[in-house]
């Protein structure tokens, strides 16, 4: 299936629905506390959407429960949330989607409840850093490949290494479309191969931060994605569009 090139007006929904994510995210952000529980920042999001005249995309989605995926600790992606009340020293990753206008938007964030450890500091900037990291280095005619590989140095040289298995990817009127776009350069694989980034496309970088091993393990409510090293992890996602020959975030937060 062919990479998808929007015109002027698609992007324009498309940045409509990225700013109902980033300030949703904002929201939780300002509003997460100490003895807050999942529920209640699942409930509180799915206002906050539908307050800005959006849908929450996630919900129903391949049969995921809510409108946010709450990731707690050990829990990489796709946490479902729960009655768990937030306690101090917790780390938890807060990924929603939005659509608007009939496109969609998809952002995350890892936040620390309280006082966090410092490698949990380490673990979160890393998520945070090699995202900018790898959307300072965008550039129209580098290959996806390319990409990839960015985000795997960049996540190496901070001492953590990257999920595997999972992936960024493209977004328009699905919340899911081509390209995948590893965290990694899949072994054997040229980085100057495959697919280009083009002018008008729009896809989500994603970078999912595990500890010591990158092998994922899916717990028994058949959503939770953990490392087997059992360690905590982070995430960070932001959708980019193509523009000018410029990376713009359309999920600032």
């Amino acid at each position: 299936m062919a990479i998808a090139i929007r015109n002027t007006k698609e992007i324009e929904a498309l940045r409509r629905a990225g700013a109902v994510v980033g300030q949703t995210l904002a929201l939780l952000r300002e509003r997460i506390q100490v003895d807050m529980s999942l529920l209640e920042l699942d409930a509180l999001a799915e206002e906050h959407i539908y307050k800005l005249r959006a849908k929450p995309a996630f919900k129903g989605l391949y049969g995921f429960p809510n409108a946010l995926c709450t990731s707690l600790n050990e829990v990489a992606i796709h946490g479902i949330p729960t009655n768990y009340r937030l306690q101090e020293g917790d780390i938890v990753g807060l990924d929603l989607g939005a659509q608007a206008q009939g496109f969609f938007g998809d952002g995350a964030i890892t936040l620390g409840v309280g006082k966090i450890s410092s490698q949990d500091e380490s673990l979160i900037a890393c998520a945070q850093e090699s995202l900018h990291e790898a959307i300072d280095a965008l550039e129209v005619g580098m290959h996806f490949k390319e990409l990839s590989q960015i985000l795997e140095n960049s996540i190496r040289k901070r001492g953590f290494v990257p999920l595997l298995d999972f992936c960024g990817h493209g977004i328009g009127k699905s919340p899911h479309e081509e390209p995948q776009i590893p965290n990694y350069l899949t072994p054997g694989a040229k980085a100057k191969s495959g697919p280009k980034i083009k002018e008008g496309m729009v896809f989500c970088i994603e970078p999912m931060i595990c500890q010591k091993q990158g092998v994922p393990k899916i717990l028994e409510d058949k959503w939770s994605v953990v490392s087997v090293d059992g360690l905590r992890t982070s995430h960070y996602e932001h959708t980019i569009a193509m523009v000018g020959k410029k990376a713009r975030i359309l999920t600032e937060v």
